[in-house]
Order: structure tokens, then C-alpha cells, then sequence
């Protein structure tokens, strides 16, 4: 391994929280109240909200703070993460990055 990826590793779990903090299954659980936008498996069925699934926790995590902190405004997004402690956000994150998604590029011949 270099330590290109041992410091990037490592400032990914920083980003996303204390150790052993993120749980997958509770990430799960609490994202049952973001399915309405953002679908069940992180997948968005509203028209104007990102995809999750699959994306990087310490992304995930940061997005969710900086909603919940008052850095990036989004009237739905700020009420939301208002509500939601760094537990809490590490899980979430935990749960979207742990969806696995398959891109495909489309055949153009």
C-alpha cells in the first residue's frame, strides 16, 4: 500500500467520525425518512434529489453537517439534518456508501 492511500484512508475515516461510530444497520434504519426523496436504496425518485447510494461516507457525512450546521442551505435538507447528531450522520453515511451501485456505459455503435 503507499502512503498516498494510507493518508487518504485515513483522512476518510476521519471525516466520517469516531471509529466504530458508523453502523451500517442503523444507518439503515434511520434512513427510512429520506426514502421520500431519495429512495429506498438511495436511488432518488424526486426530481430534484441526488443519488446516495453508493457514495462516499465521508461525502455523505460532510454534505449532512454542513446542512445540519447551517454551511449549505436547502430548505428541506437544513430542517432534516437539523435534528441529526454525529452519530447518527456517521450512520447514515455508512449505510449509502455501503450500497453498491453498477455503472454501465451506454453502447454508441
Amino acid at each position: 500500500m503507499t502512503a498516498d492511500w494510507v493518508l487518504a484512508g485515513g483522512l476518510m475515516l476521519a471525516c466520517a467520525g469516531p471509529a466504530g461510530a458508523q453502523d451500517v444497520l442503523a444507518g439503515r434504519e434511520k434512513a427510512q425518512h429520506c426514502s421520500l426523496c431519495h429512495g429506498e436504496l438511495g436511488l432518488a425518485v424526486a426530481p430534484n434529489a441526488p443519488n446516495l447510494a453508493g457514495e462516499n461516507a465521508a461525502y455523505v457525512a460532510a454534505q449532512l453537517k454542513a446542512f445540519r450546521d447551517g454551511a449549505r442551505e436547502h430548505h428541506q435538507m437544513t430542517i432534516i439534518a437539523s435534528g441529526l447528531s454525529d452519530g447518527d450522520i456517521a450512520d447514515l453515511a455508512a449505510w449509502f456508501a455501503a450500497i453498491s451501485v453498477k455503472a454501465t456505459a451506454p453502447d454508441l455503435d
